[in-house]
Order: structure tokens, then sequence, then C-alpha cells
């Protein structure tokens, strides 16, 4: 499929991929019966316990936006508290990446703290917009989130881990507070 997004009609058990991996009805969630947005595969661990818990907790975040969407209460508080929890959710878990990464003292430090600013700013002024009234498909940037979560934790995420857990061989400790 080549890592894109191609969607199809999940009642006739046809297929989501996303990254080349298959959903099916199976990801619906049973409470709405709407098909998961984001769905949590062991290939995106990074094997750092907390970083890991942490990147579930955010993709059960973006489904939560994506429920407040499909469901049509985008425009009510669901979407606005779903929205303010990732704002904070995104923040407190680079918060933890950065204390790792300084701690560890990663040499890719910089460019990974560029790439998380990038999507801070970027979720801000989309939450500003929407709370100025300003349209944006809110279902559009619950995949853009997606999107970017994923492929960010499949790349960026997966090529720090082997030196952080390298460093804590090494005896180099962190906080796993979080």
């Amino acid at each position: 499929m080549g890592g894109g997004v191609f969607t199809c009609n999940p009642a006739a058990k046809d297929y989501t991929y996303y990254m080349d991996t298959a959903y099916t009805a199976s990801d619906l969630t049973p409470e709405s019966g709407v098909m998961e947005i984001a769905v949590w595969h062991e290939k995106y661990a990074t094997g750092i316990e907390l970083i890991d818990n942490q990147h579930k907790e955010l993709v059960s975040i973006i489904n939560k936006l994506h429920r407040a969407c499909r469901t049509g209460k985008a425009v009510d508080d669901t979407f606005k508290d779903a929205m303010h929890h990732m704002v904070e959710y995104v923040r407190f878990h680079f918060s933890t990446e950065q204390r790792i990464l300084e701690r560890v003292k990663y040499p890719g430090y910089k460019a990974h703290m560029n790439e998380h600013n990038a999507l801070v700013q970027n979720i801000l002024e989309a939450s500003k917009s929407f709370s100025d009234g300003k349209r944006f498909v809110p279902h559009s940037f619950a995949r853009t989130l997606r999107d970017w979560l994923l492929g960010h934790i499949a790349v960026s995420d997966k090529k720090y881990a082997p030196f952080v857990m390298e460093q804590k061989k090494n005896g180099i400790h962190f906080d796993t507070e979080g």
C-alpha cells in the first residue's frame, strides 16, 4: 500500500490500510461502533516502557478526537475537551522525552525537539482556530495527528530508542516517573 491511507467499508469486512497495516471491522470500538482511526501495534514499541505507555495514551486521545468527529459532536464540548487534553498530554509527553534524551545526551536531541515543537505549534494553531470559530475540519485534523504521531514514533522515536537503551545498559538512568 505504500504507507498511505486507504479506507474501505469495514461493515463489508473490507480494510483500512495505514503504514502497510490492515485494520478490519474488529478495530471498531464496542461502545461507539466507530472504527478507531489509530491502532497501537507492538511494531511501534520503542522498548522504553514509560514512552510506550505515553504513546498508547496519545493514540487513545487521537481516537477520542476522531470519535467526537464521527459521532457529530465535533462542535461541542466533547471535541473541545479532547483537543485540550491532547494539547496538555502532548506537552507532558514531549517534556518526558526531552528529559530522557537530555539525560542520555542523545546526539539527535535538537532535531528531535524541533519535530516536537513543530507539532505543538500546529496543534495550538488548530486549537485556536477552532476556538475562534474558524472552520477547519476536525476529522481531517485527527487524521493528520494520527499520521504525524505514528510516523514520528515509527521513524524518529525508534531511532533514539537503541541509543537510550544502550545508555541505560551503560549505567545512565533516567527519570521513570514521567
